[in-house]
């Protein structure tokens, strides 16, 4: 265009046409209309991460600050929802509870506990541990949280059942000894022959070996992996007693205990927030903002309506666009409302559990230095069910540890007694184990009975089947969405609670978006 004078748009294009986009971007950097550098490197999503398709505008109440709560108003705040949770207890967390001195535990038809432990001694009395395919530790990498192994599995610690004590190893090795000779004799004898062939016959001879340590006679006899009273070092050490006979093996009832990982959710490794399980909590918190949490409110009412959701609470009403109840169900069927029949005798249908634990602070930390064990749980049959030991703060002056994780009629049993009284029954039962050591130098202890506590009354809940009542309130009634770890498979686990949290806001932004 001759006369015309040359803009830099124009010129722009001209070197784009001739050189490309690489050149044209270069020209622009020189001309400063764009950085010759990028100011942030691109970070992919990474595995786990969960966000929202697009950002909306709604208003949210949600009911109960646990896991699934706050998970909740977490990932509804990243996508610009204005949320405000409303939660009923003192402080934020629900089960996820880690006391620590100077905590007050209060509980129903019972007294108050005043924890007393020592710096950086800390009791989860909720949850305890994470297995890593659990979208738990997910969060724990995009909250900032460090993380660190949890011992599940220790062949230092003990079986106690029928009375007799055997550590771990010893109670593997010798089960697992008999159930290779037994396999290992009927392959031998030709008992599988219409099953095997001759080729598998003698691979699976060859590993039956292996996994049960056998003679060349196919009999398990004992082995080192039993233990020993005194292990090698410049001598070759000496290896504890012969086992006893099969029957004997069997009847001392040991192979719940030592199958007790096996499942995936137990499965090694495991882990744990370093410094305490409530860590989650505290970062959730910050994550979602202190201000939009309102403690002390207890929910009275809740009334969904054409354009919203209206929860009365003891601090006043409050009118959302929608509604996240994420409070134990058999809490919810208390409130009334207007989500019909159906929803009441659902919410109605699983039973809570009672569970309980506590926590024995010891001046020393005895089972280091006496028995060896560094983490991992001792495994009974006696009321207190399991002993949990630290898998923290090794070689550290005093620690804690787990005196009893128990259930159903042992917890309520333990339930019943004082605080006192916990603690005097735990150092009894665990002296049948680690013996008069067990009840000395206690420094302090705490115990928690979850069906006492208050706005939560039990450890989690049982469905009686996964029926109707379970896929009813997997969906909203009107504008109200149900969330928690009772709506899922992975029921106890706060990886339930977070996964049911993430499904529900999903389904609720969809909607969102939907609307005109």
């Amino acid at each position: 265009m001759e006369g015309a004078a040359l803009t830099r748009r124009g010129l722009l294009v001209g070197i784009g046409a001739v050189g490309g986009a690489g050149a044209m971007y270069a020209a622009m950097g020189a001309l400063g209309l764009a950085p010759s550098e990028q100011d942030k490197a691109f970070t992919p999503p990474r595995p786990g991460d969960f966000t929202l398709r697009g950002r909306a505008a709604a208003s949210v109440v949600i009911l109960g600050a646990g896991v699934a709560g706050l998970t909740a108003a977490y990932e509804l705040g990243k996508a610009g929802y204005d949320c405000t949770v409303l939660e009923a207890r003192a402080e934020a967390g629900g089960r996820n509870l880690t006391l620590r001195g100077g905590d007050r535990l209060t509980e129903l038809r019972g007294p108050a506990q005043e924890v007393r432990f020592g710096e950086g001694v800390y009791f989860n009395a909720g949850p305890g541990r994470i297995a890593p395919w659990m979208v738990t530790l997910d969060y724990c990498r995009e909250l900032g949280i460090p993380i660190e192994t949890f011992v599940n599995r220790n062949a230092a610690a003990y079986v106690h059942t029928n009375g007799q004590t055997l550590r771990a190893r010893t109670a593997q090795a010798d089960m697992y000894g008999y159930v290779a000779e037994l396999l290992a004799k009927a392959t031998d004898l030709g008992a599988l022959d219409k099953m095997i062939t001759k080729d598998d016959r003698e691979r699976l001879l060859d590993f039956l070996r292996r996994f049960g340590d056998l003679g060349p006679k196919l009999e398990y006899e004992g082995s080192e992996r039993r233990g020993f009273t005194e292990f090698p070092a410049i001598g070759a050490g000496t290896p504890i007693t012969a086992p006893g006979s099969l029957h004997q093996v069997l009847a001392a009832g040991t192979g719940h205990a030592i199958t007790n990982d096996f499942g995936y959710d137990q499965a090694t490794p495991m882990f744990q927030p370093v410094g305490g399980m409530d860590a989650i909590v505290t970062k959730l918190v910050e994550a979602v903002g202190a201000d939009r949490i309102r403690t002390g409110a207890r929910v009275t009412k809740i009334t969904t309506l054409a354009d919203g959701v209206e929860v009365t609470y003891t601090g006043g009403t409050l009118k959302a666009d929608y509604c996240i109840a994420a409070l134990p169900p058999h809490l919810l069927a208390r409130i009334p409302h207007n989500l019909g029949a159906e929803v009441a005798a659902a919410l109605r249908t699983p039973v809570p559990v009672p569970a309980g634990k506590i926590g024995l602070e010891y001046g020393t930390r005895w089972w280091e230095l006496e028995d060896r064990i560094y983490g991992g749980v001792t495994e009974t049959d006696l009321d207190i069910t399991h002993i949990w030991y630290p898998s923290y703060g090794y070689h550290s002056e005093r620690g804690l540890l787990v005196g009893y994780y128990n259930t159903d009629e042992n917890a309520e049993l333990y339930a019943a007694l004082t605080p006192d009284d916990r603690r005097r029954r735990a150092l009894t039962q665990g002296k049948k184990i680690h013996g008069e050591k067990y009840r000395q130098n206690v420094l302090s202890s705490a115990s928690i009975a979850w069906e006492r506590q208050e706005h939560i009354e039990g450890g989690w809940v049982r469905w009686p089947s996964v029926d109707s009542s379970f896929t009813l309130l997997q969906r909203p009634a009107g504008r109200v969405y149900f969330a928690g770890d009772w709506l899922t498979h992975l029921i106890a686990w706060q990886a339930g609670a977070m996964e049911s949290a993430r499904g529900v806001v999903t389904e609720l932004h969809e909607r969102v978006l939907r609307s005109p």
